[in-house]
């Protein structure tokens, strides 16, 4: 086993502090790339040295956990670092190299691009010295082929696999710059890294390998050397998906020019970011849907694949139709309560293998059905991405599975007696909580006490009854059963009102002058009233009354739960409130932006665009790069990342175009042939014109002056337009 915290100031590793043995990685000051099923974790400098989540990970495993340099027998120094996508860049100095003096004059710079299960990585040694620099250049690397479940748990042992220098030609037949190969492999994967050029040593040992380049830099000149990295799968896994980012054209298909330029720069850099995180699903590559997340979560999950994808139906239906289908292949077919499957259910999320946390006594199959409000989600997102033009084909191709998506909610999914749809983990090794704020102890009263099972979560309740109003929808559109799917669709709108009144007289709770609705209804049928940004997903969902969804909109605005990058997950007075607790007080971008969208649905333009002018701000203090969550500077006087918070992560990523949703207005039905634009006033990002969005097979752009004033590009002609009438006044429309 090879310890890589306590070499000596001239070795390759850091002198920070080892993580503590059974506690999960902190990410936020690391640097972080993905590529699907690949991702490379690393300090600021680019070392990888084997603590914590350092790696890189393919097919959630750790194939690479040692990759550090020494530059002259020291490390550089890190000077400025980027993550961005599939690439991050570093920038360092080798102090005490080159010319004397304060100035560095001798740089390393790594340039490392991730392309699914392979990492390529440039070395640069640059001399801007007066004479030339002779200087080893040392890299190590090596794999502990560690599985994702005990890095996250904190307890890989990190012990390197025994490495082997790959056989080539006779050296007589070897070109002067062939490259030099070594490899070690597990169960499931093969590792093979190449340098280019061949180093002069090649030292394989426990303690990885070591590859020395002797390096002769002239003034002002540059020496290189490239490492590569490729895996090659011996075992097929449950779920081996590969990487999806070539099959959309985004960021580059978007052009966004706003009054406040930090809009395109969170817009560039967050489509970057999900496009690195697209997976295609192994049964038909055909189909595209986005990982959760890095590096902990980069598979199929149903709530955080649907909510991305709802999120970037303005982009274009392929990306909800890949997700769609996928998650429609796993629909639950039978009853298993170790997996939490029942007939209809839409899953939770796929593994390539069991996951395990021994450390809790966790464990998930490689299918886990244990959600509440997937189900729902995949009918609504299914629903919306045919009113932005998912062909009616497609649509129709998904009837089955609608249907029996419609009976879980209704048949199977309210087993008591008071109509709610809850949940309980039976196999007492899954989920505790199964809606989006799934930890233990996100479910809260009023005094911060916790709630028990079964737990109705309100916003499950609030899908379902939007679910069931836009299946019926779907059935009368385009059922193929004619009579059959009317009857069902005229059900299906009568459980949905049913269930709206059971809402209103189950949730509601607190004193007569602050109303507002309870985050669910707990095991002994009491309402868990803990004030939580849950009721927000309820807006824009038709569960409640223009009145209703006024005192929520005011109440997720008010000075508890807006703060200065977002709104809360718990209000800052309730009990138990933490806000840097991970469904406790903390601000998630993605809760966050769904809050903002329906506010703006149910007609608080406004105060949506204050809740996404927060985001922006949010965007800027993280480097315009959204972490998955965050504590708020309002709570604590600064803001402060999440410790353990995923970047990038799916559905924050995708929050930035909910952000452009809602600063447009826009809403489409491309089977009714409309188009709506109704900006928010005040702008919250200024004058705004936007290229790329498509609508339907057209692609479109739309511009608001300062005054409000909207331009529409490239609507077809059968298309029907509704602007606000303050903002028709002088307004040209053109449309193609």
């Amino acid at each position: 086993m090879t310890d890589h915290g306590n070499e000596s100031a001239s070795g390759a590793e850091p002198s920070t502090p080892q993580q503590p043995q059974g506690q999960q990685p902190w990410l936020h000051d690391l640097s972080i790339c993905v590529d699907g099923n690949g991702t490379a974790l690393s300090d600021p400098d680019g070392s990888m040295t084997g603590r914590g989540a350092h790696g890189f990970f393919v097919d959630d495993e750790r194939v690479v956990s040692l990759f550090t340099m020494t530059l002259g027998g020291a490390r550089p120094v890190k000077v400025a670092h980027s993550s961005r996508g599939a690439r991050s860049e570093f920038f360092t100095s080798a102090r005490g190299l080159g010319d004397p003096g304060p100035d560095p004059t001798v740089e390393l710079h790594r340039h490392r691009l991730v392309a699914g299960g392979a990492l390529r990585e440039t070395v640069r040694v640059a001399s801007r010295a007066s004479s030339s620099v002779d200087v080893p250049l040392v890299i190590r690397i090596g794999g502990d082929g560690a599985d994702i479940g005990p890095v996250k748990a904190g307890v890989a042992t990190g012990e390197l696999l025994e490495a082997h220098v790959e056989a080539g030609p006779p050296a007589a037949e070897q070109a002067p710059e062939a490259p030099a190969a070594v490899s070690w492999q597990t169960e499931a994967l093969r590792t093979v890294v190449t340098f280019s050029p061949a180093p002069a040593t090649l030292e394989v040992g426990l303690e990885g390998v070591t590859a020395t380049f002797p390096l002769s830099v002239a003034a002002g000149s540059q020496a290189q050397v490239e490492v590569e990295v490729r895996t090659e799968r011996l075992a097929r896994s449950h779920f081996p998906a590969d990487s999806g980012s070539d099959a959309v054209d985004w960021p580059e298909s978007l052009r966004v020019d706003a009054g406040d330029p930090r809009l395109a720069r969170l817009l560039d850099t967050s489509l970057a970011d999900l496009r690195s995180l697209l997976l295609r699903d192994p049964v038909d590559s055909r189909d595209v849907f986005a990982a959760a997340g890095t590096p902990w979560y980069l598979t199929l999950f149903g709530r955080d694949s649907l909510w991305t994808a709802r999120m970037m139906l303005p982009l274009g239906t392929d990306l909800a139709a890949g997700t769609l289908r996928s998650l429609a292949r796993r629909q639950g077919t039978g009853w298993d309560p170790e997996t939490a499957e029942a007939p209809g259910k839409i899953p939770h999320e796929l593994r390539r293998t069991t996951y395990e946390d021994a450390t809790v006594d966790f464990t998930l199959p490689t299918v886990y059905w244990g959600t509440v409000d997937a189900t729902a989600l995949w009918i609504c997102l299914l629903h919306d991405a045919w009113r932005w033009g998912m062909p009616s084909d497609d649509v129709r191709s998904l009837l089955p599975e609608l249907r029996a998506a419609a009976s879980w909610l209704t048949e199977i999914a309210v087993p008591g007696e008071d109509g709610f749809i809850q949940y309980v983990d039976e196999s007492g090794r899954g989920l505790a909580n199964q809606g989006w704020k799934d930890s233990g102890d996100s479910m809260r009263f009023r005094d911060g006490t916790l709630a028990t099972a079964p737990i109705a979560l309100v916003e499950a309740q609030a899908y379902a009854v939007e679910a069931a109003m836009d299946a019926a929808a779907l059935l009368r559109e385009l059922g193929d059963l004619p009579a059959s799917d009317a009857a069902r669709a005229a059900e299906l709108e009568g459980w949905a009102g049913s269930l709206s009144k059971r809402i209103r007289s189950s949730f509601w709770v607190g004193p007569p002058e602050q109303r507002y609705l309870a985050m669910a209804i707990d095991g002994t049928a009491r309402p868990v009233d803990g004030v939580g940004s849950n009721m927000g997903h309820a807006l824009g969902t038709g569960a409640l009354t223009p009145s209703e969804a006024q005192q929520v909109t005011d109440l997720l605005v008010s000075r508890t739960m807006l703060g200065d990058f977002g709104i809360m997950t718990l209000a800052s007075d309730n009990g138990g409130f933490n806000p840097i607790g991970y469904h406790t007080g903390s601000v998630w971008v993605h809760d966050t932006a769904i809050c903002a969208l329906g506010m703006a649905r149910e007609g608080h333009a406004a105060e949506a665009a204050s809740v996404v002018s927060a985001l922006l701000d949010l965007g800027e203090a993280f480097g315009y790069r959204f972490p998955e969550l965050l504590a708020d500077p309002a709570t604590i006087g600064q803001w402060a990342p999440y410790p353990a918070s995923c970047r990038p992560q799916a559905w924050a990523a995708a929050s930035a175009m909910a952000m452009l949703t809602v600063a447009l207005g826009v809403t489409v039905d491309v089977p009714g042939r409309r188009m709506t634009v109704r900006p928010p006033s005040p702008l919250p990002f200024g004058a705004l014109t936007v290229s790329g969005l498509r609508v339907g097979e057209a692609t479109v752009s739309v511009a608001v002056d300062a005054l409000g004033a909207v331009t529409v590009e490239g609507l077809p002609a059968d298309f029907s337009l509704e602007l606000p009438e303050e903002a028709a006044v002088g307004a040209l429309v053109a449309t193609v």
